[in-house]
């Protein structure tokens, strides 16, 4: 029986960079056939518009990533380098917008996460995009394109809101071939962990 309040569409049916904000101390959770696992968003990054040169929408790559031209709240997952990585839509649907979900910390299941990712705990456990796909066990064949909300085995719920001062913003990580502009936008943010 779930406890959590899933996050529905609308949640994701606005600005990236305001979804990327307010997703910070949200949950992900995987209810997957070894078990649940929830985890506590700790560090997003915002991409949108055909502007923004970080995006894959700036360049001109449309079929391969049409997924985050819509609709709101499904999952747009890839892999770069042999990792995972999860982003979930967010924008008013046919306007590009995505945010990549960067890093997250666990509430429930952490056994299973540590065994997922061959023992690593702790800080290494799940603080990078490749990471915690891996430790909550999230695959590109059962998530891309698909709503991650609802009765989804994958779906985001809200958590505690955490207030501006609990917040760093900075630059996106790994985008050297975008404009300066967009290279040094302040579209990452973090949770200030204790």
């Amino acid at each position: 029986m779930t406890t959590e309040r899933p996050l529905g569409p609308a949640f994701f049916n606005r600005d990236p960079d305001q979804v990327a904000r307010e997703l910070l101390g949200c949950q992900l959770v995987h209810d997957s056939p070894d078990g649940r696992m929830a985890a506590r968003i700790v560090e997003t990054e915002a991409y949108g518009t055909d502007a923004d040169s970080a995006c894959y929408a700036a360049r001109g790559s449309r079929r391969r990533h049409a997924t985050i031209h819509g609709p709101p709240g499904v999952g747009h997952l890839y892999c770069v380098y042999g990792h995972t990585l999860l982003n979930v839509v967010a924008a008013a649907e046919g306007t590009p917008g995505a945010v990549l979900i960067r890093a997250v910390t666990p509430l429930a299941g952490e056994a299973l996460m540590v065994a997922h990712r061959n023992g690593r705990s702790g800080r290494e456990l799940a603080n990078g995009p490749g990471k915690l796909t891996r430790a909550m066990a999230i695959a590109r064949a059962h998530f891309d394109r698909t709503g991650l909300y609802g009765r989804s085995a994958l779906f985001f719920a809200a958590g505690d809101a955490v207030p501006d001062s609990a917040v760093t913003t900075g630059p996106r990580i790994g985008i050297d071939y975008a404009d300066p502009v967009d290279r040094d936008a302040p579209r990452r943010f973090r949770l200030m962990l204790r």
